[in-house]
């Protein structure tokens, strides 16, 4: 039996929202076990309520539809062919009409993404412990520690990333001569999410947004299931109001590296909660809007 996301029993031509998995985890450096998530991200949402409080509906009012996994677990798959798969899915939902939300999977994944959008007036916004801007990394300029790299150049500058606080020094030298700056995690400590986000978005200078979650920009205290984790990190609550924040302007979104093999079952059960948060937020405006 085909497992769904809770609340996602909508077919796929009347639904805005879809969310699809990618289970591959190919190009993992530290903590393989990330293509288990998909399906462990769906298992821990049915633990969760339709209903919020805060925004006052259920995600049983909305239009949802679970697209499964487009790709099956298959250890001799590229990342050039998983890319490819993503960049073929993710430009059919947009086209479409509806509001992406994918499942990792690795953050290579995302890579894909960026493809789809680069003729469109979309920044990507990575919230993420890393720099991700290597050119190349393990022999491979797709993997998940050169995503940003590679989203930049699609997207010809609008990348930004928020939470960063794992540099390499190539990575450093290269952005600053470029003229290419991040928000670290620091950063966001000190002056606050909400200056952190708008800081962000005045980067971009974009009407539309992608939100990209690497769960290991959460700290690690409160997301330990991740494949490279770092310290010194954003909180829940920080990217819960970031979510909130950017709601207006998102076309999509994913979330990455959460890593079930490494978890008490914590990280995943977050994971769901933070797609439900898009779910709510997004929702809430489309709803008002019809």
């Amino acid at each position: 039996m085909l497992l769904h996301y809770a609340d996602a029993s909508d077919d796929y031509e009347t639904s805005y929202f879809v969310i699809f998995g990618v289970p591959y985890d190919g190009t993992s450096s530290f903590r393989h076990g990330s293509k288990f998530a998909p399906d462990e991200i769906r298992k821990s949402s049915y633990n969760l309520e339709s209903f919020s409080q805060e925004h006052e509906f259920s995600l049983r009012d909305l239009k949802i539809h679970d697209a499964g996994n487009i790709i099956e677990i298959d250890e001799n798959a590229t990342v050039e062919e998983i890319v490819d798969d993503v960049e073929f899915f993710v430009s059919k939902f947009i086209g479409d009409g509806k509001f992406p939300i994918m499942l990792g999977g690795e953050h290579s994944i995302t890579t894909g993404v960026c493809r789809a959008l680069k003729n469109r007036d979309v920044g990507v916004i990575f919230i993420d412990a890393h720099a991700d801007f290597r050119d190349f990394y393990l022999g491979s300029k797709f993997n998940h520690a050169c995503v940003a790299r590679r989203c930049y150049e699609y997207l010809r500058g609008k990348v930004v990333s928020i939470g960063v606080r794992s540099v390499s020094q190539e990575e450093y030298k290269y952005a600053k001569s470029i003229g290419y700056e991040w928000i670290t995690s620091y950063g966001v400590m000190e002056k606050g999410w909400k200056k952190a986000i708008e800081k962000a978005v005045n980067m971009l200078s974009t009407e539309k947004i992608y939100l990209s979650l690497d769960i290991d920009g959460i700290d690690p205290a409160f997301a330990p299931g991740t494949g490279t984790p770092e310290y010194f990190g954003l909180t829940p609550m920080n990217v819960k109001n970031i979510i909130d924040f950017l709601a207006p302007r998102l076309v999509g979104f994913d979330i990455v590296e959460v890593n079930s093999e490494y978890d008490n079952g914590n990280t995943s059960i977050l994971a769901a909660r933070l797609i439900q948060e898009v779910l709510f937020s997004v929702g809430k405006i489309k709803n008002k809007n019809q």
